[in-house]
């Protein structure tokens, strides 16, 4: 990557079930960001609700909006959208450029104890895209309870996990970054929202980046959750420590 990649989260209060609302309150609450990469949570426009018929995006608007935003702030942003595609509904992570390029990544592990696998179409593709220097694997919530499917094999430096993770399991969701960040020797920033969802589900302040050797390199600034990827700094602890050499070999998709 090209020196420090700036990458800033925004952890908020998602109104249930409005676009509207959210992308009117995300854009008053990201003006005044400095960075590369804006991230936001899984489902950052309605919450992580089961009813896609009702709330999915048939007519790319959040995907217009965050193209418009990122033209204007000149950066990238992303964040996961509930959209409907040729009769499916994906839970897809957009990952979209100042320019107007966009890459996505529909979320592979389907949330089954909520129904997520019922009413959502399973994405069959592992995504890493190239930012800015910076390779960097795309992941939605329940993605993180799965090692393989995030195993390091040389082809990444960071990993981008946006989520809905709520309060009663919230010990998981920090213990399954750190562990992600530590044996795959990379970046990981896991972005989740705060506050009460529509299924009365509670969310607290969780948002975290880690570097790869476990240790928090992040910080909170209100509901701006803000971190530096170091090129140098990861290089120097891969070859420090060259773990991922001594890896099983074994083929993801």
């Amino acid at each position: 990557m090209n020196n420090n990649l700036k990458i800033a989260a925004l952890s908020y209060d998602i109104i249930w079930a409005d676009i509207e609302a959210n992308l009117e309150n995300i854009v008053h609450e990201i003006r005044n960001i400095n960075a590369d990469l804006i991230v936001l949570p899984e489902m950052f426009a309605t919450g992580f609700n089961m009813k896609p018929d009702e709330i999915a995006d048939r007519t790319h608007q959040v995907l217009n909006w965050m193209k418009k935003c990122a033209a204007e702030k000149n950066v990238a942003i992303c964040g996961s959208v509930s959209v409907s595609e040729n009769g499916q509904f994906y839970n897809r992570f957009y990952f979209v450029e100042a320019d107007g390029i966009n890459h996505q990544y529909d979320k592979r592990h389907l949330f089954s104890y909520s129904g997520e696998d019922k009413v959502y179409t399973q994405g069959n593709e592992r995504v890493i895209i190239n930012f800015k220097g910076c390779r960097i694997l795309l992941q939605v919530c329940y993605d993180l309870r799965f090692p393989v499917f995030s195993r390091n094999s040389g082809d990444y430096d960071a990993i981008l996990y946006v989520a809905n993770w709520p309060d009663s399991r919230i010990d998981a969701w920090e213990i399954l970054l750190r562990a992600r960040a530590v044996e795959n020797q990379a970046y990981v920033f896991g972005v989740n929202r705060v506050g009460t969802d529509g299924n009365n589900l509670k969310y607290t302040e969780s948002t975290f980046c880690f570097f790869a050797d476990g240790n928090i390199c992040s910080a909170k600034n209100g509901n701006i959750i803000n971190a530096e990827f170091n090129a140098e700094k990861l290089a120097e602890f891969r070859r420090k420590f060259h773990f991922l050499d001594d890896r099983d070999s074994f083929k993801i998709l």
